[in-house]
């Protein structure tokens, strides 16, 4: 989600590369709750960091606790920011419906949409020459 956000309301101001430390295939759930916001990102892949090109990232963000633990160490001036989210799939683990799964990634989504949003107005991806995310 945070990708396909990254790309929808900031894709004019950088490029947005995304991965993980482990691949989990792209959640169904998530596909649905960005469409209703208007994002399309079923054509996404789910991708481990050794997948993405050799580049020097200004900023690495991760999105979870795990990532955050486990990312490895990037070279030069990239700057890492933690991010925490809820992980969606947990959340719906105790959930009784399929609309209270949906809710839990809504909530999720909506969470990630603001964080772009302030991360980027407050200026604190300006501050580089070049923005990979």
């Amino acid at each position: 989600m945070a990708e396909g956000w990254a790309r929808a309301l900031k894709n004019d101001v950088v490029e947005v590369f995304s991965a993980g430390i482990e691949k989990h295939g792209l959640n169904p759930y998530a596909v649905q709750v960005m469409a209703e916001a208007g994002v399309d990102i079923s054509a996404q892949k789910s991708k481990l960091i050794s997948e993405l090109p050799t580049l020097d990232f200004d900023y690495v963000i991760t999105v979870c606790g795990n990532a955050h633990e486990n990312s490895p160490l990037f070279p030069g001036r990239t700057r890492i920011i933690h991010a925490g989210f809820d992980d969606p799939p947990r959340l719906a683990e105790s959930c009784r419906s399929e609309e209270e799964k949906l809710d839990c990634y809504r909530r999720v989504r909506d969470e990630i949409r603001a964080f772009i949003e302030k991360w980027f107005f407050s200026g604190l991806s300006r501050d580089l020459p070049q923005n990979r995310l």
